[in-house]
């Protein structure tokens, strides 16, 4: 498997949206001397990319965009995750190192050995992660200088059954979970999305993944970067764990375009009083 380039991609919505769909874990990419280091053979990597890969994911948010009255911008992570996950604390902060799975992974879904338990990080983070970061950032940025505001959509999925290593797995996993946090996801945008998507089944809040992505030179900081994370049970749209999509993909992207038309229409920011809470994916 080679590099595409970019490792990552900003893809130009209208001027006057706020809104960043945000797609980090839809590839499957693993650059030729990032695979030298996992330690699977490549029947297990392929079986592996079909757990930890947020499949079709990017078809959903680019159908949505396509949807929308006013196209969102989109940032898109070109490379698998087991790469680096830019959705992870880099350092000690990080609870998924509990299980080998800090924004570098040394250890598979199932807790077997990805890399080797010693694997030096560093090399890691700053060929691919900090990029990514800065560009997220910035991204962001552009959206506050040009509408005032900016609104970060995370689209993810996960599968119908808890894979072991879930820290949280025990909890509900309905169609489709919302990711919140208390400074950066106002009530109005969780009820848009719980509008937006009513159609696809239940819609839960925060389990079995919780939390949003925002920079952290935003992370509790600035109130105009709302943000809300949306993961999506994969038996509703693809045949698990890693298949074709099947014909919820379109109902799926409809109803993120309604959360998108939902955003821009109606403006608002996080209401004061709120205090930070646990943000999902966080470096600047």
């Amino acid at each position: 498997m080679t590099e595409p380039a970019p490792s990552f991609e900003l893809l130009p919505g209208a001027a006057e949206s706020p809104v960043l769909l945000h797609v980090p874990h839809s590839a499957r990419a693993v650059p030729d001397d990032v695979r030298k280091g996992i330690l699977l053979d490549d029947a297990a990597l392929e079986r592996e990319l079909d757990h930890i890969t947020d499949s079709h994911t990017e078809r959903i948010a680019g159908r949505a965009a396509g949807r929308a009255g006013l196209t969102p911008w989109r940032f898109v992570n070109r490379l698998s995750r087991l790469v680096v996950d830019p959705e992870r604390f880099p350092d000690e902060r990080e609870e998924m190192l509990a299980v080998g799975m800090g924004a570098v992974y040394t250890r598979t879904t199932h807790r077997d050995a990805l890399r080797a338990a010693d694997t030096d990080p560093g090399p890691l983070v700053e060929r691919y992660f900090r990029p990514y970061a800065r560009a997220m950032t910035e991204a962001v940025a552009g959206r506050l200088a040009a509408t005032g505001r900016a609104v970060v959509i995370d689209v993810h999925s996960y599968p119908s059954e808890p894979l072991p290593y879930e820290l949280h797995g025990a909890g509900p996993r309905p169609p489709v979970c919302l990711g919140t946090d208390p400074f950066h996801t106002p009530p109005e945008l969780r009820e848009a999305a719980r509008e937006a998507f009513a159609g696809c089944g239940e819609t839960g809040l925060d389990s079995p993944f919780s939390g949003t992505y925002v920079p952290l030179e935003y992370y509790g900081r600035d109130r105009r970067v709302s943000a809300l994370m949306v993961e999506i049970r994969r038996d509703t749209y693809m045949a698990e764990p890693g298949g074709p999509a099947g014909p919820g993909l379109d109902r799926l992207a409809a109803a993120l375009a309604a959360l998108v038309d939902a955003v821009q229409v109606s403006g608002g920011s996080t209401p004061a009083g709120q205090r930070p809470g646990r943000v999902r994916g966080r470096w600047a």
